[in-house]
């Protein structure tokens, strides 16, 4: 009924990743752990695959570049690779762990997103490259992509590192812009309710902005949980 799969101490804590027999459905359930919090369950993936769904809704084209900060159990990198209009997917997660587990097949969505040939696992740090003029792919520096979307801190005043809570200024949000083509768009899950003061610094930083209420039942009697997604798109 329970199975730790593996256990790595890191410098960030303890990473765990477990699969657990859901009494109800029947199914499997996998869970990512970092010390005692909850990174990621395949219990609820209805908002990291509306952040993709939601940020690639906004652009037009087709061979679209596109930038994952954040792999996870990988619901959201599938979601990108699902929208035809993609031609490439880099997919940048600060966690050899993680990485190597759907590399070698531990997680459902591993053999899936390592086969797909548009799609690259990179271990690096997503904050460094966003705030570097060489950008995230250290084999094509300075490249451009048509969207950067973002699911590694609870939120933006939440963040799982110190050092993470640059990106979330205005100058942090330049920044990342400057990897973006013009009109590209920049998404960002966060598991608070909409933050006016976040959105006054999209606003400062982007020609639009926007925020999505993603809704989904978390099973237990207290019914319905939300979380957010904020939209930006350059403007020049």
């Amino acid at each position: 009924m329970f199975e730790e799969l593996d256990y790595r101490p890191t410098p960030m804590g303890a990473l765990s990743l477990r699969r657990r027999r859901d009494l109800v459905s029947g199914g499997d359930i996998y869970e990512i752990k970092l010390g005692d919090e909850f990174l990621m369950s395949s219990l609820f993936t209805a908002s990291e695959i509306a952040l993709a769904r939601l940020g690639l809704a906004a652009l037009a084209g087709t061979s679209l570049d596109v930038v994952v900060g954040g792999l996870g159990l990988g619901y959201t990198a599938r979601a990108v690779l699902e929208h035809a209009q993609v031609g490439s997917l880099l997919v940048v997660d600060a966690l050899a762990e993680v990485i190597e587990w759907h590399q070698r097949g531990l997680l459902p969505l591993g053999a899936e997103l390592t086969s797909d040939p548009r799609c690259r696992l990179v271990l690096g740090d997503f904050f460094a490259g966003a705030a570097s003029e060489a950008g995230f792919d250290t084999d094509h520096p300075g490249h451009r992509y048509h969207a950067i979307l973002v699911d590694i801190d609870h939120s933006p005043k939440n963040v799982l590192h110190p050092s993470h809570a640059a990106l979330y200024t205005v100058n942090g949000l330049m920044r990342l812009a400057a990897h973006l083509h013009p009109w590209g768009v920049f998404a960002l899950w966060s598991n608070d309710p909409p933050d006016d003061e976040f959105q006054q610094t999209l606003g400062e930083v982007f020609a639009t902005s926007h925020t999505h209420i993603v809704a989904f039942d978390n099973l237990r009697k207290d019914g319905e949980v939300t979380n957010t997604v904020y939209i930006a798109k350059r403007g020049r």
